[in-house]
């Protein structure tokens, strides 16, 4: 848990260094209409919420910091921000306990190979955010 923020947006915590993240995190930030989140690379964040134990799970996986307090990690914060930003429905599906497990090693499986899926993926060209 980390201090609750009532009516702040949630922090995302990723990896700064990282261009497949920082593609993804381009996108959340498209999707991202009403605001509910803070994307920062983990690198750069403050202290709070930043803690010597939250920066070390950082390292291993995204983070989200919910303003109810909660720190979501991996695969389960994917889904979450997939809910928060449009895609209830797959977000929800993601998050199902039958389902969680898998969702869990899709997103090791990516994290383990981000940066090679960084160069398989299409360049940014100007006018893309």
């Amino acid at each position: 848990m980390h201090e609750p923020i009532p009516n702040e947006p949630a922090w995302i915590l990723w990896d700064g260094q990282c261009a497949f993240c920082g593609r993804w995190i381009e996108w959340v930030r498209l999707h991202d209409r009403n605001g509910r989140f803070r994307a920062v690379p983990f690198q750069e964040a403050p202290s709070p919420p930043m803690t010597s134990e939250l920066y070390e799970r950082c390292r291993r996986a995204v983070q989200v910091l919910a303003n109810d307090g909660a720190i979501i990690s991996g695969g389960a914060a994917v889904a979450f921000i997939l809910e928060q930003v449009g895609h209830p429905r797959l977000g929800q599906f993601l998050s199902w306990r039958p389902i969680a497990p898998l969702t869990e090693w899709g997103y090791r499986l990516v994290a383990g190979n981000r940066g090679l899926l960084s160069r398989l993926l299409p360049r940014r060209t100007h006018n893309s955010p």
